[in-house]
């Protein structure tokens, strides 16, 4: 996460929560979850764990997995981090709010400030807000409205925030993502391309973009590791998802790409920005 004139600052640690087993039914999962593999799901999760611990040098801090949250990894959902401030989201589902609570506590141990979101009017999911490292924007999608974007605001207030319609039954971060410190990354889709265009008229920071035939390709983490003399990263999905995007991820020169997998878990909706919160901050002792 970013500092003001920082851009996209060195993170540190990496929050996740495990997969639980009510994945691996559709009922459990509850209504319009497909049944997860869960094993395939488990190790997809394991590995994106061990890149951001081993290949990032991030301190990894996992939640345990909870049978009566199916969607509970998807925690990217629950906050949306800059600098020292953890905003606490109200998702649009109420079967998914009670996530926030092991994620507000993690982040309270980790010695962030917490903002929560107590307006009932309010719904924000984190995967709609996007940081670029200069400036927010914030998709108005199924999931997040007007007021939670206003509430991004009021809590980020040394950064522009703007909003972008998502014309599509996905996140804003499902559409477009950050490639490297100035270069957008974005689907091919009409959605997509609509969002980016519609960023591009609100920001008064020149962006280099970069259009992937995939959309889901797009959905991508750019890392700056706390390490001296480690380039920045970027975590993408590879292991032979979404092959026909790998070639133009290999345009992205700057960066040093990590692929990870997540086709089984993205069955529950998930995309790499929703399956960890990565801060740059150090625990109390």
């Amino acid at each position: 996460m970013g500092t003001p004139g920082e851009g996209l600052g060195r993170c540190s640690h990496a929050l996740i929560r495990g997969v639980p087993e009510s994945l691996a039914s559709g009922e459990g999962a509850g209504a319009g979850l497909p049944a997860l593999d869960l094993a395939k799901a488990q190790r997809e999760h394991g590995v994106l764990g061990g890149k951001l611990r081993q290949r990032l040098g991030l301190q990894l801090l996992e939640l345990p997995p909870e049978e009566s949250l199916p969607l509970g990894p998807l925690l990217g959902d629950t906050a949306v981090i800059q600098g020292d401030t953890a905003l606490i989201t109200r998702p649009w589902s109420p079967a998914r709010r009670p996530e926030i609570d092991g994620v507000r506590k993690a982040l309270q141990d980790l010695g962030l400030r917490i903002v929560e979101m107590t307006d009932e009017n309010a719904t924000l999911d984190g995967t709609d807000v996007l940081f670029t490292g200069r400036e927010f924007f914030v998709g108005l999608s199924k999931w997040t409205n007007h007021r939670g974007a206003e509430i991004v605001a009021d809590t980020f207030r040394d950064f522009a925030v703007s909003t972008v319609p998502v014309s599509s039954p996905s996140h804003l971060r499902g559409l477009c993502g950050m490639g490297g410190p100035r270069t957008v990354v974005a689907g091919s889709s009409d959605a997509a391309q609509k969002a980016v265009r519609a960023m591009a008229v609100l920001t008064d920071h020149p962006y280099a973009s970069l259009t992937l035939p995939d959309d889901a390709a797009a959905d991508c983490l750019f890392l700056r590791p706390g390490l001296p003399g480690v380039p920045p990263f970027l975590l993408h999905r590879g292991g032979g998802d979404l092959p026909n995007s790998q070639e133009a991820l290999q345009k992205l020169s700057d960066v040093t790409l990590i692929p990870v997998s997540c086709s089984e878990l993205e069955k529950a909706g998930a995309g790499l920005s929703s399956l960890c919160l990565v801060l740059s901050t150090r625990p109390h002792s």
